[in-house]
C-alpha cells in the first residue's frame, strides 16, 4: 500500500464534503507531475486530505477505491481522475506551521513543493503524520475510527 497527499481548497471541495457524498471523484488535477502521482494511485492506496488556502492544514484520510482512469469531463486523454472514499477526519488537524516546525518533515513533498497538488508521502511521514493528527498509522489503515 502506499500513502499519498492531496491538496484541495476546502471552498471547492472539502473533506466534509466528501464524507456527506460518501464517495467522491479526484479531478481537477492538471499539473504533469501531480498527473503522474495520480497514475500512480491504486486501490487499496491511503491518502491524507489536506486544506489549503486560510487552513493550511491535513484534515482526514481517504482511501482510493478505484485506480486512475479518463477524466470523462476532460476533451484531454492525458488527464485522470481516482475515486475515493472518506476514512476518517483527524481527531487533531495538522497544520502546516507544525509540520514546517518539525525537521523530520524537511523531505517533505508538501514542504519542498508547496504548489504540487498530489504527492507521495513515505511511510515514516505517514506514520508521524498521523500520529500528529491523533491516530495511530494501523488505525488509520484498517476502520479510521
Amino acid at each position: 500500500m502506499n500513502h499519498w497527499l492531496l491538496k484541495t481548497e476546502p471552498e471547492e471541495y472539502a473533506y466534509a464534503d466528501l464524507e456527506r457524498q460518501r464517495r467522491g471523484v479526484w479531478d481537477g488535477v492538471r499539473n504533469n507531475w501531480a498527473l503522474q502521482h495520480l497514475r500512480g494511485m491504486r486501490r487499496g492506496d491511503l491518502a491524507f486530505i489536506y486544506h489549503t488556502g486560510k487552513e493550511r492544514r491535513i484534515v482526514g484520510i481517504a482511501e482510493v477505491v478505484r485506480a486512475a482512469y479518463p477524466d470523462p469531463q476532460a476533451d484531454d486523454p492525458k488527464w485522470v481522475v481516482v475515486d475515493l472514499v472518506a476514512k476518517c477526519s483527524l481527531p487533531t488537524p495538522v497544520s502546516l506551521k507544525t509540520i514546517k516546525a518539525d525537521p523530520h518533515f524537511a523531505e517533505l513533498l508538501l514542504v519542498r513543493s508547496t504548489r504540487l497538488s498530489v504527492m507521495p508521502v513515505t511511510a515514516a511521514h505517514w506514520k508521524a503524520l498521523c500520529k500528529l493528527g491523533g491516530l495511530s498509522a494501523k488505525r488509520a489503515a484498517t476502520d479510521g475510527s
